[in-house]
């Protein structure tokens, strides 16, 4: 077995989803939750198909989104693993419980739009995500500035009132 981290390639301020599902059928219910829970939502989604022909097959309603998506998939090349671009301006919170939510879904890994590295084991049968580095180490412990920072950025971005 060799284990290798393979670098999710996105620009800067795109955020995405990556998880794993059971079904070639994820693709579709994938597709029909991200567009239900937001309507003239902007994404690109890839799956790993595990048996069969084992294509990465793709979805989606933004064009450069499908490529990223399609792109990352070949790169993890982890059977039944899925990964959903979301455009600028979409994030995982709108959408996260909806994809959570499709009954092929088995986990979620992370959502986020930090640099991320997806930590990736490989047999002779094939190639399986084992967990994601998302984002970077503490530097410390948040403190009486930082607690305040934090409330007053939630309410200027519209997460949290008053």
């Amino acid at each position: 077995m060799e284990l290798t981290t393979v670098t999710i390639e996105k620009p800067e301020m795109i955020n995405f989803i990556l998880g794993q599902t059971h079904f070639i059928k994820s693709v579709e219910d994938l597709h029909e939750a991200m567009v239900t829970a937001v309507p003239g939502i902007k994404f690109g989604l890839a799956f790993c198909e595990a048996s069969g022909a084992c294509l990465v097959r793709w979805t989606g309603t933004d064009e450069a989104m499908i490529e990223l998506a399609q792109k990352n998939a070949m790169a993890l090349s982890a059977g039944h693993s899925f990964i959903i671009f979301l455009a600028e301006g979409f994030y995982p919170i709108n959408v996260l419980n909806a994809v959570k939510r499709v009954p092929e879904v088995c986990r979620i890994f992370c959502a986020t739009a930090n640099p991320t590295q997806v930590i990736v084991a490989e047999t002779e049968q094939g190639r399986a995500i084992l967990g994601v580095v998302d984002g970077f180490k503490p530097k410390g412990v948040e403190g009486d500035e930082g607690i305040a920072w934090r409330k007053n950025f939630l309410r200027q971005i519209g997460y949290k009132l008053g």
